[in-house]
């Protein structure tokens, strides 16, 4: 993703296919949000830096039970619309009288958009095998709007956090990450990833977070001593 930010009515191009954030006019493209231009061959989206996560079909989220019904689990998604999970939508069958020991209210779970449907109807679904009810580890927040920048261009920042760090990591489209391992671990993954956050527009993030990891590292050694 490029540095260059963009406010609403900026031209971003001609001829190009016209990506989130954006809208046509004329052929020529503009931007509909505040936020980051992102150009892939010949698209262009515009990532918002401010405002709630978009529910979007086909995107992985981490989602909070907040209700238990007769026939479906209701969930907070960090968005302003709550997503629903059927019983249908779930991957084995349950009785409904068995729906709070499967998932509890306040649990964490690893769930798929399934559709969105008007007005705002979010439909859940946990179709995808890296799907599950979340009972280790942590679950931070941070703005869904910096998601990008924590997975990097092809995962590059993602993947350098994995191997400095040793801590499994899974990135919420909605702004959630899940990390498990040894709680050392997990203190470092999270501190780094709130550094991505605050950091998200600085030149050569990556070459300051490989920094800041080695001398976080650097220091929890000193104090072992």
């Amino acid at each position: 993703m490029s540095e260059e930010v963009v406010i609403p009515g900026c031209f971003l191009g001609e001829g190009v296919t016209a990506g989130e954030g954006t809208f046509v006019e004329e052929n020529r493209v503009y931007s509909m949000v505040y936020g980051l231009v992102k150009r892939d061959k010949k698209e262009v989206e515009v990532i918002p830096l401010s405002g709630k996560y978009r529910p979007k079909a086909g995107d992985l989220v981490i989602g909070k039970v907040i209700e238990s019904t007769f026939s479906m689990w209701i969930m907070d998604i960090n968005s302003p619309y709550e997503g629903l999970l059927r019983l249908s939508n779930y991957p084995k069958r349950i009785e409904k009288e068995d729906m709070q020991k499967e998932m509890r209210v306040g649990e964490m779970v690893i769930t798929r958009i399934k559709e969105v449907e008007f007005p705002m109807r979010i439909n859940l679904a946990m179709d995808d095998r890296k799907c599950a009810v979340i009972r280790e580890g942590v679950v931070i927040e941070i703005a869904h709007t910096k998601i990008p920048r924590v997975i990097g261009k092809g995962g590059s920042m993602i993947n350098l956090i994995k191997k400095k760090i040793g801590c499994n990591i899974f990135i919420g489209q909605n702004g959630r990450i899940w990390l498990s391992g040894s709680d050392e671990k997990i203190e470092l993954a999270a501190e780094t990833i709130l550094k991505i956050e605050r950091d998200a527009h600085a030149n050569r993030l990556a070459d300051r977070i490989d920094r800041f990891i080695k001398e976080k590292k650097k220091g929890k050694g000193k104090n072992a001593k």
